[in-house]
């Protein structure tokens, strides 16, 4: 048909791009694109017409004078082909021929256009079967992200590829991800993340354009498939498809392996806390309690540091089961802060980036700290830290307040049985031990030690401090004495109230002439410790390996001293089975 000048513009996205540029589409392609409405009308009735005006103007077109549609029915447009018409051209698409090679060639061109379509879908389709293959068959979450970047980058070899996730996933994975994190998040990547649609930017400040595709599963949504190009290059609608199923894909692998491994993670949180129950259950004291509970964070966290701090009056006293940290100075900041929580409020506190909350240079970022209840109130807490912000998942917490929950009963019941024990075991006066307590302590000593000694004592004309002073300085005298004698003694055994003005003192492996030079010293310095004066008389028997008495001879004999002391003066001690000495 002798043309010489002729242009295709192929259909794409209701614009109609030169056939040439088809390959490598641009921003500055789609610009510069002829918008398929503004000429759609000119085909109404026909499929060969006279360019219209809008081409004519574009250089690129001005010397053309036809334009033919190529359109097969019920399909969308392939594309517009411009010709500078001549006199063959005009005869051809005159004559019958004209119309039905159009529609031949429209048929044609549908069938190269649908066999390219397919042989672009098979091979992505192809390695997207490829992948949703290998994620049924495997629970492995660094095998499934491994594969979602390898597909994209084979995809997009000159492009960014980033896996942004949210802070709930596994952090056992080696696969270098990104953290989803609202506040520092594009508009367009939180805008997939929350609606589950794929969005796109041109980020201008990053000179890039952005695609980001929701990692959504059937039940969640679990990050973002981030991919980085050029600005300008143009997503097309395969190319927006093909990441949008692979993130899908990617979505339903991930949900799966997660939900695999939490239920292997909710059987051993069951069997973690079972083991903690019994372990607490066991009536072991406090302290055994705590470091037990500490061992049990420490190896199902991973936390640097731990604390445990109880309330005493109106303050919280960090116990001997915490880390080190928390007697530093340092360690205040975390405490103060949770303490200042739990003024207020008696839920759990879960902080994934405690530098935003704090104007201090910090070194642990990550912070859970949950309350530790007794009666509804709360009686302490135990906190955990890490460096790094985010590094405690929510399921974490939710296991470490069932286990610190579980735990409240057993710490309470030992708190209970310690206060309990010590009304028992202690003189609610004096807070010297009691006679019972005395009583066995003494008679463990006489199986086990390799000596002792026992001392008996008694208020000189204690009735008379009564009379005149009332009984108020009375018990105040006891109490003074008590002091003292736990000063003198200390750790090296204990000291009793036997009863009425009497009280005692035991102390295990000592020889006989360091008992007596402790015996001298207590006579001595009582009445330089009680005001009023008093004085008081002691009883005093010790023994050894050797001459090892019976339970009940060690206070029989030390009453007959006592009674001996009394006699002969007061203000002294005898030992018994031998002369009375006093205190001079």
């Amino acid at each position: 048909m002798e043309i010489d000048n002729v242009a295709f513009l192929s259909f794409e996205g209701n614009s109609l791009i030169p056939i040439e540029e088809m390959a490598s589409l641009t921003i500055e392609t789609k610009l510069n694109a002829v918008s398929w409405l503004m000429i759609e009308a000119s085909f109404y009735q026909q499929k060969v017409v006279k360019i219209p005006y809008i081409l004519k103007a574009r250089q690129a077109y001005s010397m053309m004078t036809d334009m033919v549609l190529f359109q097969a029915e019920g399909n969308n447009p392939i594309g517009v082909l411009l010709v500078e018409a001549t006199k063959s051209w005009t005869d051809f698409m005159t004559s019958d021929y004209g119309e039905k090679c159009i529609e031949i060639l429209s048929q044609a061109l549908q069938m190269m256009k649908d066999n390219l379509d397919v042989k672009i879908n098979e091979d992505q389709y192809r390695k997207l079967y490829n992948m949703t293959d290998l994620f049924h068959s495997t629970m492995d979450i660094d095998l499934i992200l491994e594969n979602v970047l390898k597909n994209i980058r084979d995809n997009f070899p000159e492009f960014n590829v980033e896996l942004i996730l949210s802070n709930d996933q596994d952090r056992h994975t080696t696969i270098d991800i990104k953290l989803f994190d609202y506040l520092s998040e594009r508009p367009t990547t939180i805008e997939a993340f929350v609606s589950g649609d794929l969005t796109t930017e041109l980020a201008s400040d990053l000179n890039c354009r952005l695609l980001n595709a929701p990692i959504k599963g059937r039940q969640a949504i679990y990050g973002i498939l981030q991919v980085s190009a050029p600005t300008t290059y143009l997503f097309s609608t395969t190319e927006k498809d093909f990441v949008r199923m692979l993130a899908q894909a990617s979505g339903n692998a991930l949900e799966n392996a997660k939900l695999y491994h939490q239920s292997h993670r909710l059987v051993s949180d069951l069997q973690l806390i079972n083991e903690t129950s019994h372990r607490l259950n066991m009536r072991i004291d406090i302290h055994e309690m705590l470091l037990f509970l500490q061992k049990q964070l420490l190896k199902s966290f991973q936390p640097m540091e731990v604390c445990f701090a109880f309330k005493k009056d109106d303050t919280f006293e960090v116990t001997g089961a915490s880390t080190s940290l928390f007697s530093s100075e340092e360690g205040q900041t975390y405490i103060k802060h949770v303490e200042q929580h739990f003024t207020q409020t008696n839920d759990p506190l879960f902080i994934a980036d405690f530098s935003r909350l704090t104007s201090k240079q910090i070194d642990y970022r990550s912070i859970m700290a949950i309350p530790i209840l007794m009666e509804e109130k709360i009686n302490g807490f135990s906190i955990v830290l890490h460096k790094e912000p985010y590094f405690f998942s929510f399921d974490s917490f939710k296991l470490m307040q069932s286990l610190i929950h579980h735990s409240s009963l057993a710490i309470a019941n030992s708190i209970l049985r310690t206060q309990l024990q010590e009304m028992v075991d202690l003189d609610h006066l004096t807070k010297l031990y009691a006679r019972s307590y005395l009583d066995h302590f003494v008679e463990k000593s006489l199986e086990y030690d390799q000596s002792g000694m026992f001392l008996l004592i008694d208020i000189d004309n204690f009735k008379r401090i009564n009379d005149t002073y009332g009984h108020q300085v009375g018990d105040k005298i006891l109490m003074q004495i008590a002091v003292q004698l736990r000063e003198t003694i200390g750790s090296r055994g204990i000291c009793a109230r036997w009863g009425g003005e009497e009280m005692s003192v035991y102390v295990p492996n000592i020889s006989e002439k360091e008992a007596l030079e402790l015996a001298a010293a207590i006579v001595e310095v009582i009445p330089s410790a009680t005001d009023p004066q008093v004085t008081i008389s002691a009883g005093l028997i010790t023994w050894s390996d050797q001459d090892r008495p019976a339970f009940q001879s060690v206070f029989l004999h030390a009453d007959t001293a006592l009674y001996e002391a009394k006699n002969s003066g007061k203000n002294r001690f005898c030992i018994h089975g031998d002369s009375f000495q006093t205190n001079q």
